[in-house]
């Protein structure tokens, strides 16, 4: 059975034209009437001029209808006359839905272009789908300050997949084993008491299997480090340093060791969002795991008792100075001291901001970098 066609659509001018019959006036009368010229009038009733609300409202006075009858026949006919959708603003809605394309593009993770079909598989190449309707494969890997069950954001899936494809290109020396974990945290402790020292973390960590690397952070993703797996052998570690100050850094890589010696991220990848800074999560709200990485980190850069008991002798009147002699005695950058009494609370946010160093260009000259200018 053939299907029927779509009725013709009725112009408002042929519902005008059989009012004036009716009435028998003709469409210089209506101009009169209404106020308006025989031009509009004419150009109303053949379709050149669409029915406006103040033509609607006329209109309406003139036959004793309502308006809204007008602007209906208005809205049906150009409904009905409209030309079919190519589906263009669909699909360019449905792939800014899955991904931030215009910061990917000012990146240059994916080609700045307006062809829709391009951009489409630029973008599937980006996640490794085949079609863009597929999941993201870090959908559901976040661990997030809010909600620790919760899917990433595209934004936040679009900068994981990003150290995801830089990652392989990370040399490493051998493969990681949980065996030499303890060897690698000594010579990691070697270097957290001055700043320069950083730039052979990422040295260390090639040395023991783990591959680092640094990509600057999206806007509003809130992540500062994840760590996921290539394959049961090779641990990545990515930060953001979205809060570059050394006691961020090393909080933050620490943490990430700790998920890594615990075997996270090999099924899923762990997304850190708001693990440290100002806006950090409450320490008591998060999960077990969370709060055990915490507790790594803090205690591997300082022995947690002896900074329970300086905060004891030396609160609320700390100083420069006495941070910086406890500093010295802990083997470790004052800087890291503030970051832990901030935390603690022990310590305004506002205080000692000179001891907390930045470390963005200690840490991206030695390390694959992805932003602040550097494309990898």
């Amino acid at each position: 059975m053939s299907k029927s066609k779509p009725p013709k659509p009725i112009l408002p001018g042929e519902i005008i034209l059989e009012e004036l019959e009716a009435r028998e006036w003709l469409q210089v009368d209506l101009a009169v009437i209404t106020g308006f010229g025989p031009t509009i009038i004419s150009d109303i009733i053949n379709g050149k001029r669409d029915i406006s609300l103040k033509y609607a409202q006329a209109l309406a006075d003139a036959f004793g209808t309502s308006e809204e009858l007008w602007l209906r026949l208005q809205h049906d006919y150009d409904l009905a006359s409209a030309e079919p959708r190519d589906g263009v603003v669909t699909r360019r809605a449905k792939l800014y839905d899955k991904a931030p394309i215009r910061e990917m593009q000012k990146r240059k993770w994916i080609e700045d272009t307006k062809d829709i079909g391009r951009l489409e598989t630029d973008l599937c190449k980006f996640f490794h789908i085949r079609s863009i309707e597929e999941p993201l494969d870090f959908e559901h890997a976040a661990r997030k300050s809010d909600d620790y069950n919760s899917k990433v954001s595209p934004t936040q899936a679009a900068w994981l997949r990003r150290a995801k494809n830089l990652a392989p290109t990370v040399p490493v020396k051998r493969r990681y084993s949980n065996s030499l974990f303890d060897s690698l945290m000594h010579e990691l402790a070697q270097l957290i008491e001055e700043p320069e020292e950083i730039r052979y973390v990422p040295r260390v960590l090639a040395k023991y299997g783990v591959r680092f690397l640094v990509v600057e952070p999206l806007p509003k993703t809130k992540i500062d480090g994840a760590c996921f797996w290539l394959d049961n052998h090779s641990p990545v570690v990515v930060l953001s340093l979205r809060h570059n100050r050394i006691d961020n850094f090393w909080q933050s890589l620490c943490h990430e060791l700790k998920h890594i010696r615990d075997g996270g991220g090999q099924r899923r990848a762990i997304v850190e969002t708001s693990i440290v800074g100002s806006d950090a999560q409450p320490f008591d709200t998060k999960p077990s795991e969370e709060q055990a990485a915490d507790t790594f980190a803090a205690g591997f850069l300082i022995n947690q008792r002896e900074i329970e008991e300086f905060i004891v002798r030396t609160a609320p009147y700390f100083s420069k100075d006495k941070v910086s002699g406890f500093a010295l005695r802990m083997k470790v950058h004052p800087g890291i001291v503030v970051g832990q009494l901030q935390y603690k609370r022990a310590l305004e946010y506002s205080h000692f901001r000179k001891l907390l160093i930045e470390v963005q260009q200690i840490v991206t000259r030695s390390s694959l970098t992805d932003g602040w200018g550097y494309v990898a």
